[in-house]
C-alpha cells in the first residue's frame, strides 16, 4: 500500500449485507460478468467479517480491519494505525497516526468522499452522522437508500459528479456503501411481491442489478488515473438458515463474506467513447 498511497486514487465499495455463498454462485454461473472480470482469477476470496452488522463492521473497516482471510494467520493488513505490538502491520502496510485510515489518507493529501446507502450513513440523526463524519464530503439521499429500486444507479450518478468536479491533481479516496443487497430487496426479482418478502433468490437478483451498473462506477473511479479498488461485503445475512433470519447474530451466513482487491486502469475501459465524453463533461 505504500506504493499505492500518494500515487493512485482509491475506491472502497462495501456491498452491504452480501452473502459469500450467493456471491460465489453468481460468479461461477456467469451472472455477474462486470464484477467477475475484475476478480483475481474470476473468483471471490472467502473472508470473515469484522462485525455482524453495518455500524460495527464499518467502524472496524475504517480503523484498518478489513475482512480477514478465512484461514489461519496472521494476515498482514493494507491499512493500520500506528500501534505498538501489532502483529498484522507489515512492511507494505500504510501506517497512519490517526484513529482511522480515512483521516490518515486525508493527512497525505487525499480528498475523502462518502456516498452512503443504508441508514447508518443517512445523516438524519446523531448516529447517522458518525461514519459520514469521517469524510471531507458525505452524500446521502433517500434515493440512495434501501427502499429505492434504483438506489445503486443513483449512487453511481453521484460518484460521477464527484469525480467530474474534483481537480485532476487532487488524489481521491471514494467510499460507496451499496444498499441494494440489504432488505428489502424483493423488488429486484421479476415476479416477486412485497407480501412474499425477501429471499435468497431476491438477494441474488439484487447482486445482478448491482453488477449491471458497477462498470460505470469503476470507470468513474479510474477516469483520472490508476485506481486501487477494494470490493467486499461488510457482513452477510440469514434467510432462514438454521432458523435464523437477518444479521447482528453469530451465524456462518453472516460472518462469511466475499472480498476482492484489484487495480483499475485509467481511460474509462468500462465506458464507450460517448459515455466517457458525457462523464467528463
Amino acid at each position: 500500500m505504500n506504493e499505492v498511497v500518494g500515487h493512485h486514487d482509491i475506491l472502497l465499495v462495501t456491498l452491504d449485507t452480501l452473502r459469500h455463498d450467493v456471491a460465489v454462485e453468481l460468479a461461477a454461473e456467469g451472472r455477474i460478468p462486470n464484477l467477475a472480470r475484475h476478480l483475481p482469477g474470476g473468483r471471490w476470496e472467502k473472508r470473515h467479517a469484522p462485525g455482524s452488522f453495518t455500524y460495527a463492521s464499518h467502524q472496524a473497516i475504517f480503523a484498518g480491519f478489513l475482512p480477514t482471510p478465512a484461514e489461519p494467520g496472521p494476515h498482514p493488513r493494507l491499512f493500520a494505525a500506528s500501534f505498538a505490538g501489532s502483529e498484522t502491520t507489515a512492511d507494505g502496510t500504510f501506517v497512519y497516526d490517526t484513529p482511522d485510515f480515512v483521516s490518515g489518507l486525508a493527512q497525505v493529501g487525499y480528498h475523502t468522499v462518502c456516498i452512503g446507502g443504508v441508514g447508518f450513513f443517512n445523516q438524519q440523526g446523531p448516529l447517522g452522522t458518525v461514519l459520514p463524519g469521517l469524510f471531507h464530503e458525505a452524500h446521502w439521499e433517500r434515493e440512495f437508500g434501501v427502499t429505492s429500486p434504483h438506489s445503486f444507479e443513483n449512487q453511481v450518478a453521484r460518484a460521477e459528479q464527484v469525480v467530474a468536479q474534483l481537480p485532476v491533481d487532487r488524489r481521491l479516496f471514494l467510499f460507496v456503501n451499496v444498499s441494494a443487497l440489504h432488505q428489502p430487496n424483493w423488488f429486484h426479482l421479476p415476479g416477486a411481491t412485497r407480501e412474499a418478502g425477501d429471499t435468497r433468490e431476491t438477494h441474488a437478483a439484487a447482486l445482478e442489478y448491482v453488477d449491471r451498473h458497477i462498470g460505470r462506477l469503476f470507470s468513474a473511479a479510474s477516469l483520472r488515473r490508476r485506481c486501487f479498488a477494494i470490493v467486499c461485503s461488510d457482513h452477510g445475512t440469514a434467510y432462514g438458515d438454521d432458523g435464523y433470519t437477518g444479521h447482528r447474530l453469530g451465524h456462518e451466513s453472516v460472518w462469511t463474506v466475499p472480498y476482492a482487491h484489484f487495480f483499475l486502469d485509467p481511460a474509462g475501459t468500462d465506458l464507450s467513447e460517448t459515455d466517457l465524453a458525457e462523464a467528463v463533461r
